[in-house]
């Protein structure tokens, strides 16, 4: 078992005097079998009424009211998990879904069928494009384990397409991805998403933490991954950005059918245009 600490930081800078909206923060990890909170801290400047919901997808919702005018919102979320996913590889495949192609139940095809829907945000020529790029990882009537396919995926995306660090907000279509031949981890993770779905297999996106140092020093930051869900073993996460399956230097926080419902931090205010934003993230073991 591993015990991280978790520092996220969210600093909105404002050119004047503001009235804050409600805010929607999505920073507390998903608890389950692998995760667990020892304690946690929320704290935002000005103070806020704090109230907690699950949404649609079972993710932690704080929904932050503000009274007081600002010239800054500060979100502090600090945190201690116990990290018990040390085995990552350790699952069973149902028998009729071990090898490449299968398909879902019927019961499970009716709860799955929003994350089975490829090609949502691309058009036609895009999924064309798609669709070709998929073709060089797979040619119907090659034998393969279904894991083993979307391994080769996760590990393709990796080695072939160059990381970048992209502060911009949206995420790129996974059209736009290849076009570019580059992308950041949400873009990545999409682009994997969206290749599953093509292939038949339920994927979602998930939001979160990554325990891993940075070039900088740093430890941890945060991340995005994709899950698909394997008949007999659950929803699994594949990190195309490293090229892993995901294990104990994961940490998620939010899933979601497409990647535009996770963001950390949501909300609006009243006053003059413009803020500066800084975010920082910290994780590191105990």
């Amino acid at each position: 078992m591993r015990r991280l600490a978790i520092l996220h930081r969210t600093y909105y800078n404002f050119r004047g005097m503001v009235r804050l909206g409600p805010h929607r923060l999505l920073l507390r990890p998903r608890e389950g079998h692998a995760v667990r909170i020892e304690s946690s801290r929320l704290e935002t400047v000005p103070p806020a009424g704090i109230r907690w919901v699950r949404d649609a997808y079972d993710n932690s919702v704080a929904i932050a009211s503000f009274e007081t005018p600002t010239t800054q919102l500060r979100i502090v979320s600090e945190l201690i998990v116990q990290h018990f996913d040390e085995t990552p590889l350790d699952f069973v495949v149902a028998d009729y879904a071990v090898n490449y192609p299968f398909v879902y139940e019927a019961d499970t095809i009716a709860v799955l069928q929003p994350y089975l829907m490829a090609g949502t945000q691309t058009d036609q020529a895009g999924l064309q494009a798609l669709q070709a790029w998929l073709a060089g990882f797979w040619q119907p009537g090659e034998p393969i384990q279904t894991y083993g396919l979307l391994e080769r995926l996760c590990t393709g995306i990796h080695r072939t397409l160059p990381y970048q660090v992209r502060e911009q907000p949206g995420v790129q279509t996974a059209a736009q991805t290849l076009a570019r031949g580059i992308g950041s981890c949400r873009d990545f993770s999409t682009l994997f998403m969206e290749a599953a779905r093509l292939l038949g297999l339920a994927a979602r996106f998930v939001s979160g933490y990554l325990n891993a140092p940075s070039a900088d020093g740093r430890s941890g930051a945060s991340h995005a991954w994709a899950e698909v869900y394997l008949p007999g073993a659950g929803w699994k996460g594949f990190d195309p950005t490293i090229g892993e399956l995901v294990g104990s230097k994961h940490i998620a926080v939010a899933v979601a059918r497409l990647p535009e419902a996770v963001s950390p931090v949501t909300g609006s205010y009243f006053g003059p245009d413009g803020a500066d934003l800084e975010v920082g993230v910290w994780v590191t073991s105990l």
